[in-house]
């Protein structure tokens, strides 16, 4: 299967004072289309710095960074983002609602920025909507949402311009066990559905839904493997 994302030798470095902190240090990677891949490490590991720059929210110092065919290491800011816009799907811990808005409102703004229709913003946000199982609560505004709800909204948001990436970070962190269950059932489900996913955590029984994990320690990949938790649970039994 075709690489969705290849990475060569990205490194990149803060200056603090006249300090050089490294971050990442010269890491290699290749993501497939549709995979299903978390990155874990501790605090400090690199793993925010990498997914800033996997979502274009972030230039390498060094190295290159390819997502569908495009060197996006060496764009613009305007360039990065109108590939942020067209490529990729955000879910934050945070949610990142806007509180006056309804959930149907805060579904529909990438839309809005992006200058589409009325009733084509409408026709895809329904769509969208209903496939995170939240129909019934389009009029209402966060502050009237469970936990679990406004990630629903903001999953459903991330949806909306059918990205080549859904780039989740920390996305249980701020949900109870139970709630958490069921938005990785939502991941899973999108990703049966032909989604890429990738998933930055630091829990290892969220980390466990992917299907691959690259672990980073000290702005390096210490292991990048197969998932065997995940390959375990989906072994037919031998009995």
């Amino acid at each position: 299967m075709e690489n969705m994302i290849s990475i060569r030798n990205l490194t990149k470095n803060y200056h603090i004072g006249t300090i050089v902190v490294r971050a990442l240090n010269s890491i290699s990677v290749d993501i497939r289309k549709n995979e299903y891949v978390a990155i874990m490490g501790p605090s400090g590991s690199g793993k925010s710095t990498l997914m800033n720059i996997i979502g274009c929210l972030d230039t390498p110092s060094g190295g290159q960074y390819i997502l569908n065919n495009t060197d996006v290491s060496k764009l613009e800011d305007n360039q990065l983002a109108e590939i942020r816009n067209k490529e990729i799907g955000f879910v934050f811990q945070t949610f990142n609602l806007l509180p006056r808005y309804t959930a149907f409102e805060n579904i529909m703004l990438p839309l809005v920025y992006a200058g589409k229709s009325k009733a084509e913003r409408i026709e895809r946000a329904s769509h969208v909507i209903e496939s995170v199982g939240l129909s019934d609560r389009a009029s209402h505004r966060p502050n009237e949402l469970s936990g679990g709800q406004r990630q629903r909204v903001a999953v459903a948001r991330a949806l909306l311009n059918h990205p080549s990436i859904i780039l989740a970070d920390e996305p249980t962190g701020n949900l109870d066990s139970k709630t958490a269950v069921d938005i990785m059932d939502l991941f899973d489900e999108i990703h049966r559905k032909g989604n890429t996913i990738i998933l930055v955590t630091h829990e290892e029984d969220i980390a466990r839904h992917a299907h691959r994990i690259i672990r980073l320690r000290d702005g390096e990949i210490e292991s990048d493997a197969e998932n065997e938790n995940y390959k375990a649970a989906t072994q037919p039994s031998s009995n």
